[in-house]
């Protein structure tokens, strides 16, 4: 996995389950063309990029997945279905078909744990300092799903607190040029997400888990500019 400022002195500690959509060579692309290894079934585009940005304004620590949600998704729990999907929006993942315990087991070891081990690392290590913490997870949503367009350019995900999430809200509304989804189109579900719940909320730490729609963040440009606009609705 990839860490950008595990020492940093900012408030904020970001992770990034899906910024990539790398495939180890071993695994020759999970059966699947470049042009679905493209698709948002294998990572959350732009997603990466805004995370990067967000790191160098607040001095943040980041820490982002090696591999793509299809190799194993970091955001399942390890009992989940779709922990290592057979079928994502309607493609079949060959290479995910008939996996063995063992090579489950593998991929767990190999991209799944170490990922969580880095964003466990950095947050107790904080800690030992004595510097309080917010945890930021970022994601991207497509522009339509099933048909159907989705109007958020920006959507926070909550669950029991709200304490962030309901300031930060409002403050991208402020402006009234955007819109701002809330638990739209996801919510956060701990019996569904894991990293925001593992990491944050078994800490009782603040935090927030975001989703920019993938059109908005396409390039460098415009996820620096999503980057600044996130920034200026938690000062």
């Amino acid at each position: 996995m990839k860490i950008l400022r595990p020492q940093g002195a900012g408030r904020f500690v970001l992770f990034c389950d899906h910024a990539t959509n790398h495939v180890p060579a071993e695994l020759y692309d999970l059966g699947l063309p470049a042009s679905e290894l493209a698709r948002h079934i294998a990572w959350d585009i732009g997603a990466a990029g805004v995370t990067e940005a967000l790191s160098e304004i607040w001095d943040a620590p980041a820490i982002f997945s090696s591999v793509s949600r299809l190799v194993i998704d970091c955001n399942r729990h390890l009992d989940a279905a779709d922990l290592i999907p057979e079928v994502s929006d309607g493609t079949v993942i060959p290479g995910n078909l008939n996996l063995s315990q063992a090579a489950r087991a593998e991929r767990i070891d190999r991209w799944f744990r170490p990922y969580h081990d880095a964003i466990e690392s950095v947050f107790l290590e904080r800690e030992a300092r004595g510097f309080a913490s917010i945890a930021v997870s970022i994601h991207s949503m497509t522009e339509s799903r099933d048909g159907k367009a989705r109007p958020w350019q920006i959507a926070l995900s909550s669950h029991l607190d709200r304490s962030l999430a309901d300031p930060v809200l409002a403050a991208l509304r402020q402006p009234g040029d955007t819109v701002v989804g809330d638990n739209e189109p996801y919510d956060l579900d701990p019996a569904f997400d894991y990293s925001t719940p593992f990491h944050a909320l078994r800490r009782g730490l603040p935090h927030l888990q975001v989703e920019f729609r993938q059109d908005e963040v396409a390039n460098a440009g415009t996820q620096s500019r999503w980057a600044l606009r996130f920034v200026q609705a938690l000062l």
